[in-house]
């Protein structure tokens, strides 16, 4: 049903889900990019909707957290959630938070991206379109995981992850493993001058490989390879990057897509916990 050359697709009955090989590799983490099939969720929401904050019925949601906690092994009482604003805020999720947004309230906001080093702790950012970023450092032990539409990208968020691993537990990003999940792809991500320019700014970015210039100020934009290009000039070896090669747009049937629905869907989300 789902066919990949870059990335692992799992199955547990009728739930579907995606793993990374160089991540799988490590042997220390659980984890997971969620598909739309395999949950109990109704309507656009159908099947597996990983959002509270949509319309969709509570009770669905947590079985569809139930189905994927229970199939890649982690403790569903320790899943904890960002709180995604297109920032580039990253936020260290400490043994305070666990929990939060999902098994007892959460008393931040705009976080885009959040890290770990406590084991059993499932972070989870959400995507319909946007690009997950997933991090282990196998040497210092820490997870993460950044939520780069095209706002965080323009604005590094990969790189920000990065550094604050850095920081804040004397990470190597040669030693980080990262992976760059489903998302829309080039083919599909028509911009303009408000996206076009920031990225340009970047000054390392190869805006010729990122962009395809179409007509006027419009633009085909390449948000993994930004993204690859952001991680690596981070310090992360371009050897320890999987870059999807699946499309949310392009694949509807088999994920949710803010820009194919035009707003009506669901939410996918990225998972990922150190053993």
């Amino acid at each position: 049903m789902i066919k990949s050359n870059n990335l692992n697709i799992r199955n547990k009955s009728d739930l579907y889900y995606i793993t990374f090989p160089k991540l799988d590799a490590t042997g220390l983490v659980n984890h997971a990019f969620t598909t739309r099939l395999g949950g109990v969720s109704e309507g656009i929401f159908s099947s597996m909707n990983m959002s509270f904050n949509l319309g969709d019925n509570d009770v669905a949601v947590r079985e569809n957290y139930k189905r994927i906690c229970n199939a890649i092994n982690v403790d569903i009482n320790k899943v904890t959630l960002s709180k995604q604003t297109h920032t580039t805020n990253v936020r260290i999720i400490t043994k305070e938070d666990i929990g939060k947004g999902f098994s007892k309230e959460r008393d931040y906001d705009d976080v885009d991206g959040i890290i770990t080093n406590i084991k059993g702790v499932c972070l989870v950012t959400h995507y319909a379109d946007c690009t997950p970023l997933l991090f282990c450092d196998p040497v210092k032990k820490v997870v993460a995981t950044s939520h780069a539409g095209w706002r965080g990208t323009a604005g590094e968020i990969g790189r920000i992850t990065v550094e604050k691993m850095k920081s804040e537990f004397g990470c190597n990003p040669k030693d980080i493993i990262a992976a760059i999940g489903p998302s829309i792809c080039k083919n599909c991500y028509e911009v303009d001058s408000p996206v076009f320019k920031p990225i340009c700014e970047i000054p390392y970015i190869d805006k010729d490989t990122v962009f395809t210039h179409k007509y006027g100020d419009k633009y085909m934009f390449d948000l993994w390879e930004t993204n690859r290009q952001i991680l690596i000039n981070s310090g992360i070896l371009p050897e320890h990057i999987d870059v999807t090669d699946l499309c949310t747009n392009c694949n509807p049937d088999i994920f949710h897509s803010h820009r194919f629905t035009g707003g009506q869907r669901g939410v996918l989300a990225a998972l990922i916990a150190l053993k």
